[in-house]
C-alpha cells in the first residue's frame, strides 16, 4: 500500500479513536514529532515538512500507543498491522 494511502487509514482510525492529528513547524533538534495529551485528550503532533512515509511511521507509532486503551475499536487491518510494524522496538 502506497504511504499516501496508509496515511489516510490511519488518520481516519485517528479520528475515530478522538484523536487529534496536526501537521506543524517543529524545531529541527526535536525530531519528527509524537503523542501528548492535551487536557486529557491524546494529540499526535507531526512535522509538516516529513514525507508520507515518515508521517506514517510517526502516526503508526503513536496510535499503536491508544489502541489497548480503547476496548472494541473497529480498525481496518492495514491499520493495526501499521501500528504493529512501528510499535516493535529497532535493533541498532
Amino acid at each position: 500500500m502506497k504511504p499516501e494511502a496508509l496515511l489516510q487509514k490511519l488518520e481516519a482510525a485517528a479520528s475515530s479513536l478522538d484523536v487529534k492529528v496536526s501537521y506543524e513547524s517543529i524545531a529541527a533538534n526535536v525530531g519528527p514529532g509524537g503523542l501528548c495529551r492535551v487536557k486529557g485528550k491524546y494529540r499526535v503532533i507531526i512535522e509538516k515538512r516529513t514525507t508520507p512515509a515518515e508521517r506514517v511511521g510517526v502516526l503508526a507509532a503513536a496510535l499503536a500507543r491508544v489502541i489497548p486503551n480503547c476496548e472494541g475499536a473497529e480498525l481496518e487491518p492495514a491499520v493495526l498491522d501499521a501500528c504493529d510494524y512501528y510499535a516493535m522496538p529497532r535493533a541498532s
